[in-house]
């Protein structure tokens, strides 16, 4: 007899508990109290209460441990200096959409070769998450696999969700129950209704499948998640970070009792993807900020060496430092940019 199950899945592997994992990497000395008071900070900001600009900003993607930890060291130095007017969260994304193919970040392929060894990348990712909270820095990630929170979601301060999945009624269950505050980005084609239809429902409680602490399939109930708020990142065919495109969101935003802050991304299509770019619309979010916009933060793709660098079979090819998916600038342009954002915000 032919199966009728399973036939196009060539194995099952077993993988551990996320509890099990917690005890391999647990969460540093601090590190609870760094990742509440970040928080807490980061949702006064996004609801108006807080005048601190938040700042979000890190590699496009994670794919070597080491390099992550060396930029990590020096933005967990300059977001002492600036704390005063800036809340700087590094971006540690593990996961990447892909439009169609394509390298799925460090939780699934951490070895760089498309061996796919998950249960390696998720240990990966939660000793990186370890190491950049020792250094005192809140981190901000995109949750794309609604099993990954559960062995990860202790660390994190700040999450995303991108363009691509921000109508997925399965992402917008998952965020209703994440314990940061999340943005949620416009999609590709610019439309602000799909955003703030999955605000709302990730306001909003929900019932759905996932696993628990223990591993073991389970019923998953939320109680939504009040600090989810809008990030405009432009669209296909234009940026969206004007003043009338800014004007625009804060109405409906207003008109829908939603959190008032709107958070930039100053890639993607707010840049055109051109990364040199980044400081141009930086520029124009800060010239709003000191007329008294409802913008309260910004993201940056930023890491130690400008631009990028594809991915090949030779691995001692690639140059340290350099992201392997879209290009950022490099560190000394990121710490001119945060120390002009800093001087706005005074």
């Amino acid at each position: 007899m032919r199966p009728t199950e399973d036939v196009h899945v060539k194995s099952l592997t077993p993988i551990i508990a996320p509890d099990s994992l917690k005890q391999v990497f647990p969460s540093p000395d601090g590190g609870v109290e760094l990742v509440t008071s970040a928080r807490a900070k980061i949702s006064d900001i996004i609801n108006g209460r807080d005048e601190t600009l938040l700042a979000v900003v890190g590699p496009c993607s994670i794919h070597d441990p080491a390099a992550a930890i060396d930029y990590g060291k020096r933005l967990a130095a300059l977001a002492e200096e600036l704390s005063d007017r800036l809340l700087i969260v590094m971006r540690v994304y593990f996961e990447k959409p892909r439009t169609t193919l394509g390298w799925k970040g460090l939780i699934s392929d951490p070895d760089l070769n498309g061996t796919n060894r998950i249960s390696k990348g998720l240990g990966i990712a939660r000793r990186v998450l370890c190491g950049i909270t020792e250094l005192g820095l809140p981190i901000a990630t995109e949750t794309l696999s609604p099993v990954n929170p559960q062995y990860l979601a202790d660390l994190i301060s700040y999450g995303g969700i991108g363009a691509r999945t921000s109508q997925s009624q399965t992402h917008r269950e998952m965020v209703s129950g994440l314990s940061f505050p999340v943005g949620i980005k416009n999609p590709t084609s610019g439309e602000l209704a799909v955003a703030i239809d999955a605000i709302k429902a990730a306001r909003s409680p929900h019932s759905f499948l996932g696993i628990s602490h223990d591993g073991r399939a389970a019923v998953i109930e939320t109680g939504g998640n009040g600090d989810v708020h809008l990030v405009l990142r432009g669209s296909d065919k234009r940026p969206n970070y004007s003043k009338e495109d800014v004007d625009e969101a804060s109405s409906i935003l207003s008109e829908a009792s939603l959190p008032p802050g709107i958070v930039i991304d100053c890639s993607h299509g707010n840049s055109r993807k051109d990364y040199l770019k980044q400081e141009m619309v930086l520029d124009g979010v800060l010239d709003q900020i000191r007329a008294g916009s409802n913008i309260c933060g910004f993201m940056l793709e930023s890491f130690i060496e400008g631009g990028n660098q594809k991915l090949g079979d030779d691995l001692s090819a690639l140059k340290y430092g350099l992201s392997i998916t879209d290009a950022c600038i490099d560190w000394e342009t990121t710490e001119r940019l945060l120390r002009k954002a800093w001087e706005a915000r005074g």
